[in-house]
């Protein structure tokens, strides 16, 4: 069994198999207004704050060819039956059942085994599937991360945990040069269905290096794709839909977001990795969003309501490829764009999303888009410089307030 852990590099460049048709949206044409550290804390979706003691109708037109569609997940089902779980044990129930389904699914990073991986994602699997299916490795990103990537050419499903995803600019090279381009190099010969994922983001006062927001350096590769996670019910079907996805798949967890609380369903269900999520659907703005920031954005939105303004918030989840069917649906009905993102403003994933929105719905846009950043400075370890480098709710109430005069 060791061999199947021998080959190091390769992997995949992105195929279609993943895209698929659903209902399709409709829309309205309006365009007028109309008048410190908390480790203890559980967050559930609905922003609420518990202690707890452990940490119809076709759409009018095509908006763009061979966009992505698909039909909404209703990931706030709570009328129906479910159970409750933190987003980090959502993370862990959709790995294990993707290991009880297929025997080729494995776990590989520092931790991962017995101790339960450094946010107790992998409790407990080790002791169920073994330490080879559920492998500690040592410091070395770039080793075991080639070594995914190699047991992924063998016909493996490896999930590669990276204790912080600043970490994982170590294994630049493995996941630029061999994740994303084998499959395209080989000519076809390869393709390698490996999740890479862990930890990211602004925490509290974690201090530069382990506050990275890797999707700015990630973006540029061809052939991955990436996916940001927000609630327990996304967690656990971006998770598995990326450990069945034939590509290189690279899911962004914020490290805040763990201990968010949130009823999922009970049967099986998976979301699709180039789905983005209507989180509220309003008439004046669209404010575009992902991870952590979906929670200041609606924080902000109660604020906006009240002074008499609709915002529509999308949780765009793919941030490669992005939904542009879904984003360009609303910039029709809304024809303002406003979007708030932690990652830095330079080369970000809203530079990215602004320029896909220039390319491709100018004509819809009433007002410049405008893109809320964190500053381009390494996070500050003091807690209130933190916060300054962070996009934060009132902000975003001012940014909007701005652009809807």
């Amino acid at each position: 069994m060791a061999a199947i852990f021998q080959g190091l590099g390769a992997a995949t460049a992105l195929s279609p198999s993943n895209c698929f048709d659903s209902n399709k949206l409709h829309f309205s044409s309006r365009r007028s207004l109309s008048g410190r550290k908390a480790s203890f804390f559980v967050v559930r979706s609905d922003g609420s704050v518990n202690f707890a003691s452990n940490s119809s109708a076709h759409r009018a037109q095509q908006v763009i060819t061979n966009a992505v569609a698909t039909k909404a997940d209703n990931s706030a089902a709570s009328t129906k039956a479910g159970h409750e779980l933190l987003l980090f044990e959502a993370l862990r129930e959709g790995l294990e059942e993707e290991m009880d389904r297929d025997p080729h699914v494995c776990v590989m990073g520092e931790d991962v085994g017995h101790y339960g991986g450094s946010y107790k994602v992998t409790r407990g699997l080790a002791d169920k599937y073994g330490d080879l299916r559920v492998l500690d490795t040592p410091i070395a990103e770039n080793s075991f991360t080639g070594m995914g990537i190699g047991a992924a050419m063998t016909g493996l499903r490896p999930i590669v945990e990276g204790m912080n995803m600043g970490f994982l600019l170590l294994a630049f090279n493995q996941i630029s040069n061999n994740c994303g381009m084998l499959h395209y190099t080989s000519g076809g010969q390869f393709t390698i269905p490996i999740v890479i994922r862990g930890p990211g983001g602004v925490g509290r006062q974690l201090g530069a290096e382990h506050s990275q927001r890797l999707e700015s350096y990630f973006q540029s590769i061809p052939g991955i794709q990436m996916v940001a996670c927000s609630t327990p019910y996304n967690a656990k079907g971006l998770m598995k839909a990326a450990i069945r996805s034939e590509n290189p798949v690279i899911l962004f967890e914020h490290v805040l977001l763990y201990n968010l609380k949130e009823k999922i369903p009970d049967e099986e269900y998976i979301c699709n990795l180039e789905e983005a999520e209507m989180v509220r659907p309003g008439e004046h703005v669209t404010i575009l969003t992902y991870s952590r920031m979906r929670y200041h954005v609606m924080q902000a939105a109660k604020t906006l309501v009240n002074k008499g303004y609709d915002p529509e918030v999308i949780d765009i989840r793919s941030l490669k490829p992005f939904d542009l069917h879904t984003i360009g649906n609303s910039i029709k009905k809304t024809h303002r764009v406003l979007i708030v993102e932690e990652c830095m403003r330079t080369g970000g994933i809203g530079a990215s999303l602004t320029a896909a929105i220039t390319e491709n719905f100018h004509d819809y846009l009433d007002a410049p888009i405008v893109c809320l950043s964190s500053q381009d400075v390494p996070t500050p370890y003091a807690g209130t410089l933190e916060e300054w480098t962070v996009v934060q709710p009132a902000q975003i109430v001012t940014a909007v307030e701005q652009l809807c005069q």
